[in-house]
Formats: C-alpha cells, sequence, structure tokens
C-alpha cells in the first residue's frame, strides 16, 4: 500500500473513531439528563439591606399561610421551552431588587419531573421555587387545533388553573411566559394595584376583535352579546398579575372552561388559550404600562418576520409569535433584537473536543 494512501485510511479511521466516541458521550449524556439541555450555574443574587427580612418560602411548614414580602411568579416547564425558561428567571433575579424574597412555582405536565427539578436546582442553587404537576387530561378533551401546533399544548392552558394548583398562602401571583425576559425590578410590576379586578395586564384598546373570532362567532347574537358593555381591548396573556383569591372566589376557571366548550362545538376562534381569556376578561382588567410587555417579537405566527420594540421605555421583552431568539441564535440567522435576549443565555454548548 502507498505510504499517502495508509495515511489517507488511518485520518479516515481516527475520524470514524473520534465519531464513536463523541455519539456514545453525547448520548450517554442524553439519557443521563433526560433529554433535557444543561445550562451554567447562575451567580447567587442576594437582598440588599432596605429589603424586608421573611422566612424562605422553601423553610415555611404551613404553605397556606399568607406571606405579604413576598413576590409570586408562575411560569410553565417542559423540555421544548426549558432554555426560554431559564433565561427568563435568570433576567427577574438579576434586575430584581430582592430577589431572596421571590419565589417561582413552575408548572410541568410530563413525568419527568425529577429532571426538571435537577436542571432548575443545579442552575440556580439559591432559588425558592416549588414544581407542580399539571393534569394535562384536565384540557385535552377541551382543547381544538389553532394555527400554530404550539398553541394547542396543555401546558398552554395551565395559567387557568392556577387557583386550583397552587397554595391558599399564594393570593396573587405574578404569570410570565417562557420567551420573555425581565430588564426592570419585577416588584415594581408586583406593587400595581389591582382595585376590583381579577386581572392586571398592558391593554390595547385599538384593536380589531374580528381578528380573533369567526364569523360564526359574530353572526351568534348569543356570543357577541358577551361583550356587551364591555370595550373590545385586547391583552396579551403571557404577563398577566392575577388576583387569586379573587379568581377563586368567583369562580373564573369554570368561566374560562365554558368558552373552551363552546369553542369545540361550534369553531368560534383560532388562537389557542386566549381568545376564552378575551372572552372573559376583556375591557375588564387593570390597565399596566405598556412597559411590562413588549410582545410580539417573535414575529407573526405564520411567518415569524423580525420585529422592532414598539414606542416608549422597555421593562419586559416578549418574544410572543412564531420566532424564538435561541432558535434564531443557534440557526446563525438571529434578528435584530435577539441579541438583548443572549446576554441571559445559560445553555452549556457542549464542544466536540475536550481536555477531560
Amino acid at each position: 500500500m502507498p505510504p499517502q494512501t495508509h495515511n489517507t485510511l488511518l485520518f479516515f479511521l481516527l475520524i470514524v473513531a473520534v465519531t464513536v466516541q463523541f455519539t456514545a458521550t453525547m448520548a450517554a449524556t442524553a439519557t443521563n439528563s433526560g433529554d433535557l439541555p444543561e445550562f451554567r450555574e447562575a451567580p447567587a443574587f442576594r437582598n440588599g439591606r432596605e429589603c424586608p427580612k421573611t422566612t424562605p418560602w422553601s423553610s415555611t411548614v404551613d404553605k397556606n399561610s399568607h406571606n405579604p414580602s413576598l413576590i409570586h411568579i408562575a411560569m410553565t416547564l417542559d423540555a421544548t421551552y426549558l432554555r426560554g425558561s431559564v433565561a427568563g428567571v435568570f433576567s427577574v433575579l438579576q434586575h430584581a431588587s430582592c430577589p431572596e424574597n421571590i419565589v417561582f412555582h413552575f408548572i410541568a405536565t410530563t413525568h419527568r419531573h425529577a429532571d426538571l427539578r435537577r436542571v432548575i436546582a443545579a442552575t440556580f442553587p439559591y432559588l425558592s421555587f416549588h414544581l407542580y404537576h399539571f393534569d394535562a387530561g384536565l384540557v385535552r378533551g377541551k382543547i381544538s387545533y389553532s394555527i400554530r401546533r404550539a398553541l394547542d399544548q396543555p401546558l398552554n392552558y395551565a395559567r387557568i388553573y392556577f387557583a386550583d394548583l397552587l397554595p391558599a398562602g399564594v393570593r396573587r401571583i405574578i404569570y410570565f411566559d417562557s420567551d420573555l425576559i425581565v430588564v426592570d425590578d419585577v416588584a415594581k410590576l408586583w406593587a400595581i394595584n389591582l382595585g376590583r379586578h381579577v386581572v392586571g395586564a398592558p391593554e390595547y384598546c385599538h384593536a380589531n376583535f374580528t381578528n380573533y373570532f369567526t364569523q360564526r362567532f359574530w353572526s351568534n347574537p348569543a356570543f357577541t352579546a358577551s361583550f356587551k358593555g364591555r370595550r373590545p381591548c385586547y391583552f396579551n396573556t403571557g404577563v398577566m398579575v392575577i388576583d387569586l383569591w379573587r379568581w377563586r372566589e368567583g369562580r373564573y376557571t369554570e368561566k374560562v372552561e365554558h368558552w373552551m366548550r363552546v369553542q369545540k362545538r361550534f369553531r368560534i376562534y383560532e388562537l389557542g388559550s386566549l381568545p376564552p381569556f378575551l372572552l372573559v376578561f376583556a375591557g375588564d382588567v387593570e390597565r399596566v404600562e405598556h412597559r411590562w410587555n413588549q410582545h410580539g417579537l417573535g414575529g407573526d405566527n405564520l411567518v415569524g418576520l423580525c420585529r422592532d420594540l414598539h414606542p416608549g421605555p422597555v421593562s419586559l421583552l416578549h418574544w410572543s409569535g412564531k420566532g424564538k431568539p435561541w432558535l434564531r441564535l443557534d440557526s446563525r440567522r438571529p434578528c435584530p433584537l435577539d441579541s438583548l435576549w443572549a446576554p441571559y443565555d445559560l445553555f452549556h454548548h457542549s464542544s466536540l473536543f475536550s481536555d477531560s
């Protein structure tokens, strides 16, 4: 065999051996982690001197007792959006004036609770959090297909059931989607006065509601009567402050479920869990400054084109829509605003070759 051919063969065999070893290593990693991504450990965020002293949520025996010094935030957890959820948590802690007084309530549907808990605990060793199981059977028979498959996932409807899932001691909750970052002190959002309202959110009263409901809805006087006496104001359900005590008292879970059942029978909307929220709450929410939900940065629901910020100040950036910043960054086709999300990404990018 000529020397050149021999060297080429050796090089080829070396590449094959390295590839096999790398594949085996990645497979073992996936098996050990339950196919969940791995993240770098976040730094510890500590309270300032001005923060009220309080017993950590994890140390509280009676979760039904109310602690006014704590801020409660709810988010969902799943493998698909875990990277976005971790970035969101990191952003909240980094900008909080009293990060040790924040409690995260994570909702998950899968049997992989142990894996999800391990990832969160390893990434945020000092975080006060609790993980709840959401029974997908509660909504599986009430969900009808929409324009995007992601909108049809049972976990997308978990926000309807916070009043049932969370302990009675949690009287108020901030809900955050898993595709946003906070760039302001979340205590400012927590402090808004809801007054008589159940929900607080940024409102947009120039909305054309014909875009959110089908012709079958608008042609039925019994359906359209639900908006009588209310302004047609859109709000994005990815950022909400919810009075859980009033929600429980008013039995609002049942009111939202009612419209989900109507949808299954008559097909009155196309957009997942948003329309039933609008049918119950539109025109009757406490108005929050628009800075707290600069939404739509993921682009439209069909193409996912790049979007610009809305005019005005920014406290929260929300990549609602089809395009997610981590996917666009990984594909090396980011939108300009994705660079604002990137500093909060704790995802651990494994190298092909390692000294170890």
